[in-house]
């Protein structure tokens, strides 16, 4: 199996859930990345690209390949920050 996914990574739970309610108010995921992530992929709306199940810490694949499609999901804790995470496919 392998997923496509965009995230938006930030330090703390209460920015996540900031821009998380954005989102939920119809914002832009991948301009909202580009603003606000703090991983290299936000420079590309946060896309990570194709994955498979481990490549991924336990926490973000849990998300990737476990919860609903197309919907974001977080904040999700990890040792970088916190995750909001949008499946894209899974195949």
């Amino acid at each position: 199996m392998k997923a496509c996914a965009c995230h938006i990574l930030v330090k703390t739970q209460n920015e996540a859930e900031k821009i998380k309610s954005l989102l939920d108010k119809g914002g832009n995921f991948q301009q909202l990345a580009k603003k606000h992530s703090l991983c290299p992929s936000g420079k590309k709306g946060g896309d990570l690209g194709e994955f498979r199940p481990g490549q991924m810490v336990k926490a973000f694949d849990n998300v990737v390949f476990k919860k609903p499609i197309l919907e974001v999901h977080g904040p999700v804790k990890t040792q970088f920050g916190f995750h909001l995470i949008k499946t894209l496919y899974r195949k």
